[in-house]
């Protein structure tokens, strides 16, 4: 049985005057898939992130989100979109429980109390619930983050360094928690890491960026040794200092 498509990018180009911050890149995510979206600083990963969410307006190419146009259907396929993102913190003068409860309402999320007392149960967070998220630590914030996104449960996720900074025992929470939220729910997923183990461990299949450009595209416990290479973080290194000397 064929999957549903959920996220496809076709010729995507985010330019700046003349630099070409993304550059006419191609790729899809089918329904249960996790896909790493890996480079150096400034390939071009968040550029990308943020065209499909809408945040940005791409220079050309086409976003269709569940076989719609994201550029003509915005809102009805951002009801079934979400972020988690280090650098996306949620309002710190808010409690815990008010920034699920406002995020829900954006939502319009059926039973919204009873949705926001699983995931506080789920991620741990019940007795934080009072608090003001400006004084949680950064792996409380990390699961605040991730709560809210997963609040909608989103058939399409998108995760940016979403376990950035945190110690080894949080890290492999989150990762725990994102793999039972796909496994249950479906939902498709573009993440992002400079840590190689996480996306080994977590994702089908990786894209590698460039100045832009997608150059590697593969299996990512298989396609180091593609390119004659130990482990995916060499594969990385080679890509990031000297991407044109690869054998492409």
């Amino acid at each position: 049985m064929s999957k549903d498509l959920n996220l496809k990018v076709t010729g995507l180009t985010k330019e700046y005057g003349p630099t070409k911050a993304v550059d006419n890149i191609s790729f899809s995510i089918t329904e249960g898939e996790v896909v790493g979206l890996l480079g150096p600083n400034g390939a071009g990963k968040t550029t990308t992130i943020n065209m499909i969410l809408g945040v940005l307006e791409p220079s050309g190419g086409d976003i269709e989100i569940f076989c719609k146009s994201a550029k003509e259907n915005r809102s009805l396929v951002n009801e079934h979109l979400n972020l988690a993102a280090v650098y996306a913190q949620l309002p710190e003068n808010l409690t815990v429980w008010e920034n699920l409860y406002v995020f829900g309402l954006l939502y319009n999320i059926q039973d919204l109390k009873g949705r926001i007392k699983y995931l506080l149960k789920e991620f741990d967070l019940e007795k934080f619930k009072d608090q003001k998220a400006g004084v949680l630590s950064s792996g409380e914030q990390s699961r605040l983050n991730l709560a809210k996104a997963i609040l909608n449960e989103p058939k399409l996720l998108l995760l940016d360094e979403p376990t950035a900074s945190l110690d080894p025992s949080t890290s492999r929470l989150i990762r725990e928690k994102i793999r039972k939220f796909v496994d249950r729910t479906g939902a498709a997923i573009l993440w992002t890491s400079h840590n190689m183990n996480e996306i080994e461990a977590m994702c089908d299949r990786v894209l590698f960026l460039s100045h832009g450009k997608i150059l590697l595209e593969g299996n990512p416990r298989t396609l180091p040794k593609e390119y004659n290479k130990k482990d995916l973080e060499e594969l990385f290194i080679a890509v990031a200092r000297e991407p044109l000397s690869l054998e492409l």
